[in-house]
């Protein structure tokens, strides 16, 4: 292969992977089929400390396996906003931690967690997924780097260092761990809506089996 041909090949590569998070929320596919787990796997799917996002008591709940250093996962974050915008008080979701990522997704974690001590969860959630490309595309994240990124969302950064190593919190990261190994989850993000899984699952049967579900809440 002439030089040319090298550098193009090398461009081609690059915009395939930047393209791939996106492709992955929306790609084309079969029609996917709600199936309803298992109720021995009830337990597994929502704990009670799982962090919320909308009103605790909405009649559809999403519950989402969530890594916040997954790629996938920022691109779903605007689509699961948009799909709580458009039902309103309806849909909640229900976030559960997945650290596929290893050091860099447990960091995050227990900055997210330190985060809802201090009663700032979701702005530092967006501030962070918002960031993650600068913090977690090489693995292991610069040492303080997440906790800056927080503390721009109003994260009390120093009392952050403390409570990440909350035995709270240690526990959390092991419960969700043990859950994710129960419910069988093999990538992020994983959706679960009133108990029903999709499979193959992306934007547009999210929106319907939400829909769906909304619809029959209400008639």
């Amino acid at each position: 292969m002439n030089r040319r041909g090298l550098i193009l090949s090398v461009l081609a590569l690059g915009v395939a992977g930047f393209g791939g998070a996106t492709w992955y929320a929306a790609r084309p596919g079969p029609a996917a089929e709600a199936k309803t787990v298992a109720p021995e796997l009830a337990d597994a799917m929502i704990r009670s400390y799982s962090p919320i996002l909308g009103l605790a008591d909405a009649p559809v709940t999403i519950v989402e396996f969530f890594d916040p250093a997954c790629e996938a996962c920022r691109a779903f974050h605007p689509i699961v906003k948009d799909i709580m915008a458009q039902h309103g008080d309806a849909v909640r979701v229900v976030i559960r931690y997945t650290a596929f990522h290893g050091e860099a997704s447990e960091e995050a974690i227990r900055v997210l967690e330190a985060a809802r001590m201090q009663g700032v969860y979701e702005p530092v959630l967006e501030a962070v997924l918002r960031d993650q490309p600068r913090w977690a595309s090489h693995g292991a994240p610069e040492p303080g780097l997440i906790l800056q990124i927080a503390a721009t969302a109003g994260l009390d950064a120093e009392a952050a260092r403390t409570q990440m190593l909350a035995p709270d919190v240690v526990a959390i990261l092991n419960q969700d761990r043990a859950d994710v190994e129960t419910v069988g989850v093999r990538q992020t993000p994983t959706f679960f809506v009133n108990g029903k899984s999709l499979d193959p699952f992306g934007e547009a049967e999210l929106r319907r089996l939400v829909a769906a579900e909304v619809a029959a809440v209400q008639s």
